[in-house]
Parts: structure tokens; C-alpha cells; sequence
């Protein structure tokens, strides 16, 4: 997909995102729409994984760590042909397998998630693998910056160092909110550049809104040869949706009817101006 494809297949997610949502009642509208351009890029760009043959020993690997925003994954997968599109209309509902967290239930699900910090020593185990196979496949993982004070990702790290594991690569979706308020307030980790650096980490930071800088960061991978690679994507809890954006009260908000057509009505303005830029 060229730049512009991928901006509009953007702005097809979050409307869907939302559409689930509000249907479900139930969701984490904020750190979906932070996170969706970087799933955006990484399955319809990046990975090499395909529907059909999921269970290739050589496809990419991509582990969601913040499982809360399990809703900008099911609509990815649904795109690539994971699963029917339809199946989301059972979302959160009782004995449906799309549920609040990812499940390998779901086809395209790697691993289950949603216990904050386990995304990554997953991702590190899994990368550790490959490199024992001899196989060429990557590893990705979305981390949120609230998960960041679980001292397992710092585990996690340093393993990823130490075992110079460049077929691995962490997103970090760093919209500054989590659900007791901002990340700076709750439990500082910053400068979290300064210390994956001193873990033994390559770092890169993107606007994780920008399609570019995005395709283009994960195009350079591996930054360094024999070191683990992290991409710190500054982000907008609620991006795209302007009575949402870092907003803490959308971390699971969900819209009424009014909130609801106001937002598919902004984002369908912004696709038209796209579709004429």
C-alpha cells in the first residue's frame, strides 16, 4: 500500500473500531485509536504473515502487550482475512471468543494477553526461539507507557540484550494516559529512551501518527546488528476523534448515539480530504 492508501486504511479502522464499540457497549476507545496506525502499518506494510497459512514456522510475529486495546486488533486481523468481519458483532457478548483481551481462540492471535508486562518476555522467549531455529522470521510487540513500572518488562530487557536479540522489535505506544491518570503522575519512567539504551537497546523515536515516519522506522530494522530494537511512537490517547483526544475518561469510554455519529461524522470529513489530497 502507498502512504496515502495507508492514512485512509487509518481512518477505515478507527470507524470500525468505534462501530464495535458502540455496538458492544463495551471497550478501550482512547488506546485503540492511539494504537491503530502503528497496527495499520505493521500488518498491511511490515509483517510477513498471511491468513492462509498462519501456521508457518516462517511468518512474523506480533504480540499484543497491551491486550486492553484488543479492539484495533480484531479490526486489523478481520481486514487481513483472519476471520469474517461479521464474527465482531459478537464482541464482549456471552460465549462469543472476541473478547475484551486477545485469545488464541481468535484466528491470528498469537498469544493470549492482558495481564499488563507480559507482552514482552513473550515476544523475548519467542525471538530467543527463532534465533535457535535458524529461522528469519521478526518479532513485534505494542507495549502501553502505563505497563512500562511491571519490573517483567525490565526482565524481559535486559534478556532482549543480552541475547542480542535483533529479530525483535518493541513498539511503544507512548500516549502519555493510563487509567489512573497520566504516566508521568502515577509512576514516572521516563527518560524510558535513556534507559532501554542503557538496557542494551537500539531507540528510534516517530510520531506514531505519521505513516511515514512509521513505514520508514520499520524499514530500517534492525537499527543496530546483535541489538534489540525499540521504536518509541508518541502518540494521542483518542487520536483521530477531536472530544476524545487526551481525554483519561475515553481509557474505556464508550459513545452514546450523539458522541457516536459526531465522531464517523469527523472521521468521514477527514477521509474525504484525504481522498482529494
Amino acid at each position: 500500500m502507498s502512504e496515502k492508501e495507508l492514512a485512509q486504511k487509518s481512518v477505515e479502522y478507527r470507524k470500525k473500531i468505534l462501530k464495535y464499540i458502540y455496538q458492544a457497549k463495551a471497550g478501550h476507545t482512547g488506546g485503540s485509536l492511539s494504537c491503530i496506525d502503528i497496527l495499520n502499518v505493521l500488518y498491511n506494510h511490515t509483517m510477513q504473515v498471511d491468513a492462509t497459512d498462519f501456521t508457518s514456522p516462517d511468518r512474523d510475529r506480533y504480540i499484543q502487550s497491551k491486550g486492553h486495546t484488543v479492539e484495533a486488533l480484531y479490526v486489523v486481523l478481520a481486514s487481513r482475512g483472519f476471520f469474517p468481519e461479521t464474527d465482531l458483532e459478537t464482541l464482549c457478548q456471552y460465549q462469543s471468543h472476541y473478547i475484551g483481551h486477545p485469545t488464541r481462540k481468535v484466528h491470528g492471535v498469537e498469544q493470549n494477553t492482558g495481564a499488563l508486562g507480559h507482552g514482552l518476555s513473550l515476544s523475548v522467549g519467542t525471538a530467543i526461539a527463532g534465533k535457535l531455529d535458524k529461522k528469519d522470521y521478526r518479532v513485534f510487540t505494542v507495549l502501553g507507557d502505563g505497563e512500562l513500572p511491571e519490573g517483567s518488562n525490565w526482565e524481559a530487557a535486559l534478556s532482549a540484550a543480552h541475547y542480542k536479540l535483533d529479530n525483535l522489535c518493541a513498539i511503544l505506544d507512548k500516549n502519555t494516559l493510563q487509567i489512573s491518570g497520566p504516566t508521568a503522575d502515577v509512576l514516572n519512567t521516563d527518560p524510558v529512551d535513556k534507559k532501554f539504551e542503557a538496557f542494551g537497546w537500539e531507540v528510534r523515536h516517530v510520531d506514531g501518527h505519521d505513516i511515514k515516519q512509521l513505514t520508514e522506522a520499520f524499514d530500517a530494522l534492525p537499527f543496530a546488528k546483535g541489538k534489540p530494537s525499540l521504536i518509541i511512537a508518541h502518540t494521542v490517547k483518542g487520536k483521530g476523534i477531536s472530544f476524545m483526544e487526551n481525554q483519561l475518561k475515553w481509557h474505556h469510554g464508550v459513545p452514546d448515539p450523539k458522541q457516536y455519529a459526531d465522531a464517523v461524522q469527523e472521521l468521514d470529513l477527514y477521509g474525504e480530504t484525504l481522498a482529494s489530497a
